[in-house]
């Protein structure tokens, strides 16, 4: 009786912990379910009171709207062209000195390493203004080069792919050394295919933190035909404050992209993760 009454205990423990992981995920999935849903309401449907949960006759016309009239489809391009960009070659490069930083040994590298990490705790607001003035002087202010350069390295994601890069075997590349290969092949076909991991979970968090900025292109890119999707979108709740459903569909269209890129790398970013946490 004691055992089934344990098993009894246990199993309604479970349920009530299901119940409120449930709970606490249809909380938080609430907001964007619910901008989702206006997004396909007809102008004026979400501001009748009580506010409806779900529109009576579904339309695309705010999705029309955004990629007719106001050319929201260049901006969206925009972004994709800026993200991609500043993700390929910041994943590149942040590879190369988070391997140089685990493996390769030269004068003053963990002196040069700790002086980075300090720089973390410098909040990047600082640095706009003196980036922006380097920028002007280089005639980078206003095209795409002034946003992708800054965002090039990242100190995180230095410090992500040396943790992880710890843990490659030296032997592996003492022995591609004995059998002639140089630095440059032992890096491309050794330790970066081993490295996949940490870079997919480095692209996630770089294409999401580059796709969602806004503050960055708002300063550099002072032509509208040149803005990205959230400084567009910021430029559309001005222009349009009352029309909610179209803020809505510009909304739902700004947060797609990455909800999906999320969806299809999260087994690699786990893994990433878990990985990085053991071996780091």
């Amino acid at each position: 009786m004691s055992a089934a009454r344990a098993v009894g205990d246990s199993r309604g423990h479970a349920l009530l912990v299901h119940a409120a992981l449930i709970a606490l995920t249809l909380l938080s999935l609430a907001p964007l379910l619910w901008m989702l849903s206006v997004s396909f309401m007809p102008t004026g449907g979400a501001s009748r009171f009580p506010p409806p949960l779900l529109p009576d006759v579904p339309t695309l016309e705010n999705y029309r709207a955004l990629f007719q009239r106001i050319g929201m489809g260049g901006y969206f391009l925009n972004s994709v062209l800026v993200s991609s960009a500043i993700t390929l070659l910041s994943l590149l490069i942040n590879a190369m000195a988070g391997y140089a930083f685990a493996k390769l040994r030269f004068a003053g590298r963990e002196r040069i390493f700790k002086a980075l990490l300090a720089a973390l705790v410098i909040p990047s607001q600082v640095t706009m203004l003196p980036l922006f003035l380097m920028l002007k002087e280089m005639g980078l202010v206003n095209s795409y080069a002034g946003v992708v350069i800054p965002g090039l390295a990242s100190i995180f994601g230095i410090f992500l792919v040396r943790q992880y890069a710890r843990s490659i075997p030296d032997e592996l590349m003492e022995a591609a050394r004995i059998d002639g290969a140089g630095e440059w092949r032992i890096f491309f076909r050794i330790v970066l295919p081993m490295l996949k991991p940490v870079l997919v979970t480095l692209a996630i968090f770089t294409f999401m933190g580059s796709w969602n900025d806004f503050m960055w292109p708002l300063i550099v890119l002072t032509d509208q035909t040149h803005q990205t999707l959230p400084v567009a979108l910021a430029s559309l709740s001005r222009e349009h404050i009352q029309d909610v459903e179209m803020m809505m569909a510009g909304a739902v269209l700004t947060v797609t992209p990455v909800l999906l890129l999320f969806l299809v790398l999260q087994r690699y970013y786990i893994q990433g993760l878990l990985l990085g946490s053991v071996k780091g």
